[in-house]
């Protein structure tokens, strides 16, 4: 049987904030659990990651030329025949 919104316990009051030095010691000691990458996998990591980095500036380098190119291919063949005509030159 599951339990509903209904059933559940009410909350007890507003929970006491903790003092700066229990915060502390309690930040230390999740930071004691975590399972910090070697050397080995930190350099695997930040390679992988420039790798990508790289190619995805490509990427997006090659649509934005690509972009551009049809854009201006657009406005020149649909812009008219002269294209300084009845523009002010600046």
């Amino acid at each position: 049987m599951t339990q509903t919104d209904a059933d559940a316990k009410p909350e007890k009051g507003p929970q006491r904030r903790t003092g700066p030095v229990t915060f502390t010691k309690q930040v230390v000691g999740e930071l004691r659990k975590v399972r910090w990458p070697t050397r080995r996998e930190l350099l695997t990591y930040t390679v992988v990651v420039i790798v990508f980095v790289v190619i995805m500036v490509g990427y997006v380098t090659l649509l934005d030329f690509g972009f551009g190119e049809a854009v201006t291919w657009l406005y020149s063949t649909l812009g008219g025949n002269d294209a300084g005509a009845g523009a002010p030159a600046f």
